[in-house]
């Protein structure tokens, strides 16, 4: 379909700023904004939108407006940060070739998104110039995080951040051509962010910024997850999926590692190669092109400043295993380590997510897919193009909470937990945290950083306990030999120190308020879930 933002443009369905996308016969396209996307229940995954969550004080609030001039579609929001302007068409599975026609007044920096946050441009756009953007998007079923079932994708999704820019025309049709699918775990999956979006403080995958090297090439189909690895990649499901749609002379690209060193059953010479193996065989099989990417080094160094290598092994089988099988191979992990020592230990972590060793952000995902992509075109799987650089600031600002929204008091959470189950039972630890989360509105955690040695990457709850910690949640006084325990029973004492330090992170507190909430509870018995339910309903944030 054709679509334009100015009523004169001939041969084009015409949208306005009032046309919110509709899960309907009559409208299968528009805009997507806090308004619309909550009145379906798939819009609320991010696997299944844009990618992008409100942040925490924002959630229940409509910041910004969808406007409309001569000059096409945008967004207006005032605040520090990007809001996104998001456009929904409803199409059936396949690869479409989307275009998109922009237009500023003012000089700005732009980024456009497809898909679940899969970048197919950054750069500048000049002012009072009109600038066509062209990529690629694939919509394909995916088994979401917390999920056990493939769920259809049913939209292509086009993201645009930039200040005052405006949508003036976008055209969107059925795509024929080879697909490059993605096997691997957080460090490649399409990774979530929030708004108002900072490019430094947002997760990314490298698989998510590898379109922007494609283009109009190839599509990217990303089935990488969290927490996966060789062996959980075929079991859990996603791995099928890839198969059933792989296609003659398509290319599959697996990066494993980060969570198999994890695993005694998937060592670098034994599980994790045989795997691999079997992988290539399959692919090979339905004639398309295994690729093996070495696992993405960590920003990890030891205390006298020396780079500590943590994937070495699994890199070294990697390149062994690709030689042996005469396919091509990505050296990922040599290339990133050399920038990772180049830049040295603080430098380099101006390319990963803050507080965060191993998972980068949209700076650093931008030059790991380079990388990746260089390594292709020298394999000529791809061709070669010159793209600009994305260099991150110096310096990170400040995130920046409006005035209006620090100092508002919001009502108690009293809508929470009102489909509890099991009432009675007593409270795990990892329970705990998940309700400490859902109560103070943390942003949720994709990804696991290894801190506790009873805590697998793969693991439903990794992410929940990487962001508990993140936050300065969990006291030290639970955590014994580097182990948390996470289905141990709380008491009702540890309980209240976990809501405690979540309250901290968004308030203050004295003391008589938190010795209010010590005298509800049994401080050295198990706490009940209700109990603990009850107990956050009272919290005002």
């Amino acid at each position: 379909m054709k679509f334009s933002f100015d009523e004169k443009r001939d041969g084009y369905t015409f949208v306005s700023s009032k046309n919110l996308y509709l899960k309907s016969e009559d409208q299968s396209y528009g805009f997507l904004t806090e308004e619309n996307r909550s009145e379906y229940k798939e819009l609320q995954i991010v696997e299944l939108n844009h990618g992008m969550e409100p942040s925490y004080w924002c959630q229940d609030e409509v910041l910004a407006s969808l406007l409309q001039d001569e000059n096409g579609c945008s967004i207006q929001w005032d605040g520090d940060g990007l809001m996104p302007l998001t456009f929904v068409q409803k199409v059936v599975e396949g690869n479409y070739k989307v275009s998109i026609m922009l237009y500023a007044k003012e000089e700005e920096q732009v980024m456009v998104f497809l898909g679940r946050r899969r970048l197919i441009y950054q750069g500048i756009l000049k002012a009072n110039e009109s600038l066509t953007i062209q990529g690629l998007v694939n919509v394909c079923p995916i088994i979401p995080r917390n999920h056990t079932t493939i769920m259809e994708d049913t939209t292509v999704d086009v993201t645009v951040f930039g200040k005052d820019v405006h949508i003036k025309e976008m055209e969107i049709v059925p795509w024929e051509g080879r697909t490059v699918y993605i096997a691997g775990d957080s460090t490649v999956t399409d990774q979530s962010a929030a708004y108002p979006y900072y490019p430094w403080n947002s997760y990314c995958g490298w698989g998510q910024m590898l379109s922007n090297y494609l283009k109009e090439e190839m599509a990217v189909s990303n089935h990488a997850h969290s927490g996966l690895t060789t062996l959980s990649f075929r079991s859990e499901g996603h791995y099928d999926i890839l198969l059933k749609r792989l296609k003659k002379d398509d290319i599959c690209l697996f990066q494993f590692g980060h969570n198999d060193q994890k695993l005694m059953e998937l060592k670098a010479y034994e599980g994790y190669k045989d795997n691999l193996l079997t992988y290539i065989k399959e692919v090979k099989q339905r004639g398309a092109i295994p690729v093996l990417v070495s696992p993405l080094a960590r920003n990890s160094w030891l205390g006298t400043g020396v780079y500590n290598d943590l994937l070495e092994e699994y890199a070294k089988v990697c390149k062994e295993t690709a030689t042996e099988q005469k396919i091509p191979y990505v050296d990922l992990h040599d290339l990133s380590r050399a920038f990772v020592i180049k830049q040295g230990r603080e430098n380099a972590k101006r390319y990963f997510f803050p507080s965060d060793y191993t998972h980068s952000n949209d700076y650093g995902a931008y030059v790991f897919a380079g990388f990746v992509y260089e390594e292709l075109v020298k394999a000529k799987l791809c061709k070669k193009m010159e793209y600009p650089s994305w260099l991150p600031e110096k310096e990170f600002p400040q995130v920046v909470v409006p005035k209006e929204y620090e100092k508002k008091t919001m009502v108690g959470n009293q809508e929470l937990f009102l489909d509890l189950e099991r009432p009675n039972d007593a409270l795990t630890r990892v329970e705990a945290l998940e309700m400490v989360i859902l109560t103070m509105k943390f942003f949720p955690t994709n990804v696991y950083n290894d801190y506790f040695a009873d805590v697998i990457g793969h693991e439903s709850y990794a992410g929940t306990i990487e962001c508990a910690w993140q936050n300065g949640l969990i006291p030290e006084s639970m955590i014994c030999e580097h182990k948390f325990l996470p289905q141990k029973k709380i008491t009702g004492e540890e309980f209240v120190t976990i809501l405690i330090n979540g309250y901290k992170s968004r308030k203050t507190i004295d003391e008589n308020e938190q010795n209010r909430l010590k005298e509800k509870v049994f401080l050295n018995a198990e706490i009940k879930r209700i109990d603990a339910a009850n107990l956050c309903k009272q919290i005002q944030i």
